[in-house]
């Protein structure tokens, strides 16, 4: 039997502990060992017992989560994920964090439905069992699951693909845990006249839109949150809204994005493998596919799909990515073409789009 993931929850709620680690036990693969209401009493925790990973809150008492995340990362890194609410500076602070060296970002779970806690727990769930596998490097100072679903909930397979050849080509990628940092390496290296870039990173509803404006901050093209209609155009990348799918349609010699609610479809939404098969469909040989780092296999069958139907696609290499689980799924089903260190990818995909 494979061990349990040991988990620490940290923040001032009381509230939001006992529904954070309600959820979290709920998993036959999680344990959690403690919860702490500010990061003094976590450190007298980690004294005793040093977890496999952190949920952490960023606005506590005494001390913030950035500062007490900044002495774990240089001190002794643990695997930490954010879990912060989307309310005030909570999504610009959750984003500092990544930098810092979180993993993942969690949105606080609030009381809602069935069905809405039942994502919620698989969320947190897959987030944490995620987390306990990834790379950590330090930082230098500065209920029951449910079925899951296929891309086929929200997008039928065409049973041949018929695409109009262009020579424009589209990038799409496809990203996870450790996602936020990758894409910010690869977008900041390409140029303003770059092709036009569709991304699904797995994150919560209303993080997509800082996370967007904060990478348009700092790369020559322009970034922003996917809206309905949004055309894809040379110099811009639409990140697709949390918590609501993205596809890539084609209208004659136009492609634009559909931004579509729908269940979770490997897990997730938004789901990589939802817009690969969009753009496996609409697109074909136009395409440039990334798969990067990630737990999990969402996008590996979805960029099969795109193989098939022409695409020319990447993956990212075991060594540069955090979680190397999304990209080893898709090798493993044919589905890559090549596989290149982060820092390198973004000059295969310009050499890829003027072949």
């Amino acid at each position: 039997m494979n061990k349990k993931v040991r988990a620490l929850v940290i923040d001032d709620s009381s509230i939001v502990r006992r529904t954070i680690s309600e959820l979290l036990s709920s998993d036959p693969e999680i344990e959690v060992i403690g919860t702490a209401s500010d990061p003094y009493m976590a450190a007298k925790q980690l004294q005793e017992e040093v977890p496999d990973v952190i949920t952490l809150d960023i606005e506590m008492p005494r001390m913030d989560g950035i500062t007490f995340l900044q002495k774990i990362m240089t001190q002794h890194p643990i695997p930490v994920i954010i879990c912060s609410s989307v309310a005030g500076n909570g999504s610009a602070n959750a984003l500092r964090a990544m930098e810092y060296g979180a993993v993942d970002i969690i949105e606080k779970p609030k009381i809602g439905t069935q069905q809405f806690l039942q994502e919620s727990k698989i969320r947190i769930c897959d987030a944490v069992k995620a987390a306990a596998r990834a790379k950590i490097r330090p930082v230098p100072l500065r209920f029951h699951v449910e079925k899951k679903l296929s891309a086929d909930a929200m997008i039928e397979k065409a049973s041949k693909t018929r695409v109009i050849q262009t020579t424009e080509k589209i990038v799409i990628v496809g990203a996870s845990t450790g996602g936020t940092e990758a894409l910010r390496i690869f977008l900041e290296a390409l140029p303003q006249d770059s092709p036009g870039i569709v991304i699904v990173q797995h994150m919560p509803e209303h993080f997509t839109k800082a996370f967007a404006e904060r990478l348009n901050g700092l790369c020559r093209i322009e970034v922003k949150e996917a809206a309905d209609g949004d055309s894809v155009l040379r110099g811009r990348a639409l990140i697709a809204p949390g918590n609501r799918h993205l596809l890539l349609k084609r209208s004659g010699a136009r492609y634009y994005v559909e931004v579509k609610d729908g269940p979770l479809v490997s897990r997730h939404r938004p789901s990589v493998d939802v817009l690969f098969r969009s753009a496996a469909r609409y697109a074909g040989s136009n395409v440039v596919g990334i798969i990067m780092t990630g737990m999990g296999d969402d996008g590996a069958r979805g960029m099969l799909e795109m193989k098939e139907a022409g695409a020319f696609t990447i993956a990212q290499d075991e060594a540069t990515s955090v979680v190397f689980g999304m990209p080893q799924e898709a090798m493993k089903l044919g589905g890559v073409d090549k596989v290149y260190p982060l820092e390198r990818i973004a000059d295969a995909v310009l050499r890829a789009c003027h072949d």
